[in-house]
């Protein structure tokens, strides 16, 4: 530990009140989005009908989509933290827009995987730029935790609306049916220019007040050696990273591949096998805006402990269940593992503070985008051992949450970024 002097200019935007006008419409944005994501997922047992697509095909479909919408998305942030592009949100709608037309045309597998390509990269553009302006309107990020949850919390609706579209677009008009998310695209787009001017005021305040002389303020602080800072971020944040992806793995296990369980354990169609989707996701929607208060109240390490070893009990019984007590159990391990959603974004914005398209990238993107390289792990277990057995794989997955214990307690973040 030592001590030292240093001079630290303040890059925030002047002060201001929440702005809960331009969160909800991020959010509702966010909703939007990611409800066309969900499209895909939702269309797998329409596709399994009318192409006899097999697992494994299934899951490369969910691997093209989220290569783009989530691995790309930190080399995006990246460059957003550099150079901050507001109407690269208008810009990359726009090529969900196409996507969503192409998918509902598309005669051949090859047409799929490129059309969800074209969504993925709206989604991957969105993404980063979309917790920046959710960060610049919490009041100069004073509220970050409200924020980021007003955000995600819209993602996590959007993706449990997919259930409901597939029982009442896709079922009823089959892969044409998904030519009404082109309306919902252009919707975005038409917000997103909106929020776009709002953002590109903003940068011209903030480098108004950055290249202020007089905001400049002398402290004396104590602080950890940069070597030894580097190496704890470093390591925390891939502790993170895996989490997270680990967490990915159980959501793409239980969103792509439940409902076949369902269907084949309980005799079910393919309506009645979505509401057990649907359930999840409503509920960890619920849990991803619940989450950020409990964090302020218990902190964050301790939700994210929370969320995966609270959620493992419940998911190690859900391969054992009826039909009935299934309802309750997944609604509540939705409820659960959800909870730390926007928990280790924040988490992860205080490790690496000043950094937020990347650190979007990391957690939102890459890290909850690599459940697509677990949906076609699973998608091949299935093929190979059968889907009950892989069932018992996926109800182990939050196991893996007993290595938070291994992240830096608030308190250590604390002294961190002294």
């Amino acid at each position: 530990m030592g001590i030292a002097k240093k001079q630290i200019a303040s890059e925030e935007i002047p002060e201001q009140q929440t702005m809960y006008k331009i969160l909800f419409m991020i959010g509702f944005v966010h909703l939007l989005n990611d409800s066309i994501q969900a499209v895909v997922p939702a269309m797998f047992p329409i596709l399994e009908q009318s192409m006899g697509l097999s697992f494994t095909q299934l899951g490369l479909i969910a691997f093209a989509l989220n290569l783009t919408a989530s691995i790309i998305q930190p080399m995006i942030g990246v460059y957003t933290d550099k150079k901050p592009s507001p109407y690269a949100l208008p810009i990359g709608l726009c090529f969900t827009f196409v996507g969503v037309i192409g998918l509902a045309l598309a005669p051949s597998f090859w047409m799929i995987i490129l059309s969800v390509i074209l969504i993925g990269l709206g989604s991957a553009t969105f993404h980063p730029e979309g917790s920046r302006v959710a960060y610049m309107a919490s009041a100069s990020g004073g509220k970050r935790g409200l924020a980021q949850s007003i955000f995600q919390v819209g993602g996590n609706t959007g993706q449990a609306l997919a259930p409901l579209i597939t029982a009442l677009i896709l079922v009823p008009f089959g892969q044409f049916g998904a030519i009404w998310f082109a309306i919902v695209a252009a919707l975005a787009v038409a917000i997103l220019m909106y929020i776009a001017r709002w953002y590109a005021e903003q940068i011209r305040i903030y480098a108004t007040l950055k290249n202020t002389k007089n905001k400049k303020i002398e402290k004396t602080e104590v602080h950890l050696p940069n070597h030894e800072k580097k190496k704890i971020v470093f390591y925390s944040i891939c502790l993170l990273i895996f989490l997270v992806f680990a967490r990915s793995w159980f959501h793409a296990g239980i969103t792509n591949f439940f409902a076949f369980y369902v269907i084949d354990k309980f005799n079910l169609t393919i309506s009645q096998a979505q509401v057990y989707i649907f359930i999840f996701l409503a509920a960890g929607a619920i849990g991803t805006f619940a989450g950020g208060p409990l964090a302020d109240r218990f902190g964050k390490r301790n939700m994210i402990f929370f969320s995966m070893l609270g959620s493992a009990p419940l998911a190690l019984l859900l391969p054992y269940s009826g039909p009935v007590t299934s309802y309750l159990l997944i609604s509540v391990i939705g409820f659960i593992i959800l909870s730390s959603f926007s928990v280790t974004v924040v988490y992860a914005q205080e490790l690496v503070p000043g950094k937020i398209g990347t650190v979007s990238g990391l957690i939102v993107g890459l890290a909850f985008g690599m459940g697509a390289v677990g949906s076609i792990a699973i998608g091949w277990i299935a093929d190979l051992i059968g889907l009950p057995s892989t069932m018992l794989i996926i109800a182990s997955i939050p196991l893996i949450g007993i290595l938070t214990m291994f992240l830096p307690s608030d308190q250590r973040l604390k002294e961190i970024n002294q």
